[in-house]
């Protein structure tokens, strides 16, 4: 089975949020579709998008699982975003989570250690 993600996050202000996730990913976004949304491809078949839609921003819910949890954080780090929160679940699972400006919730997940 083919599987695809392609994840919204509804922000208040497209450009500001542009700029922070640029900080969160590391990089500017994959392509701009317009003034007001834009893309980030993460892996093949798996993108996030910003959306200026203002009457939703903030309730967005995200979590990505990356190979080398402490190596994504500290370049997040050097980028000047902090996390607002750091969990290790029973299992030894680990998970960072960052908010954007407008609440939205994103989330960096690793294997434990």
């Amino acid at each position: 089975m083919s599987v695809d993600l392609f994840a919204g996050l509804p922000v208040n202000d497209c450009a500001a949020a542009l700029a922070w996730y640029e900080r969160l990913l590391g990089s500017p976004p994959t392509f701009v579709v317009s003034d007001t949304e834009a893309v980030w491809e993460l892996a093949e078949h798996c993108s996030v998008f910003i959306e200026e839609r203002p009457e939703h921003a903030g309730h967005a819910m995200h979590t990505i699982f990356v190979d080398d949890l402490d190596t994504r954080v500290a370049g997040i780090a050097d980028r000047g975003l902090e996390p607002a929160k750091r969990e290790t679940y029973p299992n030894g699972v680990r998970k960072v989570t960052y908010h954007d400006p407008d609440g939205n919730e994103i989330g960096f997940g690793g294997a434990p250690v």
